[in-house]
């Protein structure tokens, strides 16, 4: 894909995105399809030659979209919302263009220095913590849990 069809195809993704978020409830809000339904559609061998954008855009919308639970929907209620405002998409179509890889500040200073002034602004500012308090953003609760027990762990010893 060329610059000029990677201008064309994200001004075609962000107008079905942008329809997509406006119309969402038009969705169901669980997936209507049955297991092996869509590997069913898939082939089994990997493609011999690239498809057109297009077709992989239409394989997205007819074979994809139909096994995708909604949790942008306003009636899902289960887990956790789904963090993709507008907002947040844009900043990860900014991250992924860079190829930004926010693991640690050797691997993207400005990520992590970025990370370090917003919990500073989220703990002190906003809630009010002394600023002794400092933290980090977990991606799940998974790791924050491991996070929290591995601190424990070192402040016992």
């Amino acid at each position: 894909m060329n610059l000029d069809e990677f201008r064309r195809y994200g001004h075609e993704l962000i107008d079905w995105m942008a329809s997509y978020l406006e119309n969402i409830e038009s969705f169901p809000v669980m997936a209507q399809v049955q297991p092996k339904e869509i590997i069913n559609q898939l082939p089994i061998n990997p493609p011999q030659k690239a498809e057109s954008f297009a077709q992989i855009f239409t394989d997205f919308k007819e074979i994809i979209l139909p096994g995708i639970t909604h949790w942008q929907h306003p009636s899902f209620f289960a887990y956790f919302p789904a963090n993709s405002s507008p907002t947040s998409i844009l900043g990860e179509m900014l991250t992924a263009t860079i190829g930004a890889q926010c693991m640690i500040w050797q691997t993207s200073p400005a990520a992590t220095e970025l990370e370090e002034r917003i919990m500073q602004w989220l703990g002190n500012k906003m809630l009010g913590l002394p600023p002794e308090f400092t933290g980090v953003i977990q991606d799940t609760a998974s790791t924050a849990t491991l996070c929290s027990i591995l601190t424990a762990r070192e402040m016992a010893c």
